[in-house]
């Protein structure tokens, strides 16, 4: 019933890029220093003017990505490991006497973590995963808390003195961008990393920590120590080529993530609502539950999930019919279903939340397999995902 229309950023940039024949890492590099309508993009860009000065200015410079591992099995003499953190990939700038914190996508969340806005005492601007410390510190990492407990905090406008003290953030870091206004992009990630090590002394132990390098004998190795973490704070392992420069975007061969398995449930489908965009005329969002005891002596299902990916278009297609043929109840948009679809539930975690009737929260959940064979009363019970459950 709504009307929804939007450009992503990024293709305006392209389009920016194109109309002018100049860079696109350039566009977006000036872009978020300035404000729209952006007379000074347009009079570098169409004009020959000089570029916008961002000297002085702590604006955010787009984030090197990494492609999934996937099949790829790379050598370790030509890659470094590190873990990848549970958090959220944060950019932190300072220059001109003001600090910035920036998102993955180069928002300004500054309000949302004033304890990180006086703590970086020189120019520079850094890479890294924000990250939160709880009363339950756990795993042999030290120090970080899982994402749910990061959760609470994010997208707040204002952060009362008792969450500060309660779930303070810190950054662990992955890269140094630019120190002092000299730019390390261009230099290999070893160089670099010995830059950012020989930093950490001058950066406040309350506020900043190193991710450190696996080590691994080979990758066979690292594999298995990436199956053996299950730390809540730790999705897997980043993989970087150790010559690799810093540059925007995702560039095949230069950096790999490699998540761990996810964790599977079986669960029964319990509601379905239409999707948006070109989904809009199918049923494509799910909330499934598990058994809350033993379904053949009564139990009902308590919703533990919602998702809305893993499954291909003509998966798509014979569920959203299967959604028309056995709903037996409507909620506005939402349609109840009789409970005798199984869903098999790809997820990273799962965390207690008081948020839900369930009382647990997912992280990251999809739907990896639909069990159009097993018979509903075989799905599992809460118990079972409660036990997966880290303090």
């Amino acid at each position: 019933g709504g009307m929804r229309i939007g450009v992503s950023s990024r293709l305006a940039k392209t389009a920016f890029a194109q109309a002018f024949d100049v860079s696109v890492d350039e566009v977006e590099e000036y872009w978020h220093g300035l404000a729209p309508p952006y007379p000074e993009l347009f009079d570098w860009a169409a004009h020959g003017e000089a570029p916008p000065d961002m000297a002085n200015l702590p604006t955010f410079r787009p984030f090197m990505l990494a492609h999934p591992l996937e099949e790829t099995v790379v050598d370790l003499a030509d890659y470094a490991a590190e873990w990848k953190w549970d958090g959220i990939r944060v950019q932190l700038v300072r220059a001109g006497d003001e600090t910035k914190l920036f998102s993955r996508s180069g928002d300004d969340i500054s309000a949302t973590f004033p304890e990180l806005l006086d703590v970086l005492p020189f120019p520079a601007v850094l890479d890294g995963e924000l990250l939160v410390r709880g009363t339950h510190q756990g795993g042999e990492e030290g120090g970080a808390a899982s994402f749910n407990a990061l959760q609470q905090r994010l997208g707040r406008k204002t952060v009362s003195k008792k969450m500060l003290a309660e779930a303070p953030a810190f950054v662990r870091l992955y890269d140094v961008l630019l120190l002092n206004g000299e730019d390390l992009r261009a230099l290999p990630w070893t160089k670099r990393r010995q830059r950012l090590e020989k930093l950490m002394d001058r950066l406040p132990e309350s506020h900043f920590d190193l991710s450190r390098v696996v080590d691994a004998r080979d990758f066979e190795h690292l594999g298995e120590i990436r199956e053996g973490s299950r730390d809540d704070a730790i999705e897997g392992l980043m993989l970087k080529r150790r010559d690799s420069i810093y540059v925007p975007g995702r560039k095949t061969g230069l950096w790999y993530k490699w998540k761990r398995d996810p964790l599977l449930i079986d669960c029964v489908l319990m509601y379905a609502q239409r999707g948006s965009g070109k989904r809009s005329s199918f049923y494509s969002d799910y909330t499934f539950g598990c058994w809350n005891g033993d379904p053949d002596a009564g139990a009902d299902l308590l919703p533990v999930g919602k998702a809305y990916s893993g499954f291909t278009d003509a998966e798509l297609k014979k569920i959203d019919r299967h959604v028309r043929q056995n709903t037996v109840n409507r909620f506005g948009p939402v349609r109840e279903t009789d409970r005798s679809l199984v869903f098999e539930v790809a997820f990273d975690s799962v965390h207690a939340s008081k948020r839900h009737k369930s009382g647990l929260a997912m992280r990251f959940p999809r739907i990896h397999r639909i069990r159009w064979d097993k018979p509903p009363h075989e799905a599992d019970r809460i118990e079972a995902l409660r036990a997966l459950v880290r303090d």
